[in-house]
């Protein structure tokens, strides 16, 4: 299952990571947010120890949404010593965030 990144352990959970993090930012309204849900969930499962992988609900922690510049969800950013390195908005194929995490581990 996927982390739950809030306001309040970002900092810690995602910026002072020592290895890659994939962070998606989601609603529960959102149906294209939902759908890609299940392959965040398995991109945890198959990267465990690996990479961090976890989602941020937009509706319960606007100060990331704001400070990252979320327009659009789904969003997922891909962030390593603290930089967003990647980006993939809106949803797509589990193969596209797999390449994206191989491209930064």
């Amino acid at each position: 299952m996927a982390a739950v990144f809030t306001d309040a352990n970002f900092e810690t959970e995602v910026l002072s990571a020592d290895k890659l993090t994939v962070v998606d930012f989601w609603a529960p309204w959102c149906g294209p947010c939902l759908a890609l849900g299940p392959t965040i969930d398995a991109l945890s499962k198959d990267y465990d120890g690996k990479v961090n992988v976890g989602k941020v609900n937009v509706d319960e922690n606007p100060n990331l949404s704001v400070n990252y510049g979320i327009t659009s969800i789904p969003c997922v950013l891909f962030i390593k010593g603290g930089q967003v390195v990647d980006k993939q908005v809106g949803a797509a194929p589990k193969s596209v965030f797999e390449k994206k995490i191989q491209a930064h581990l």
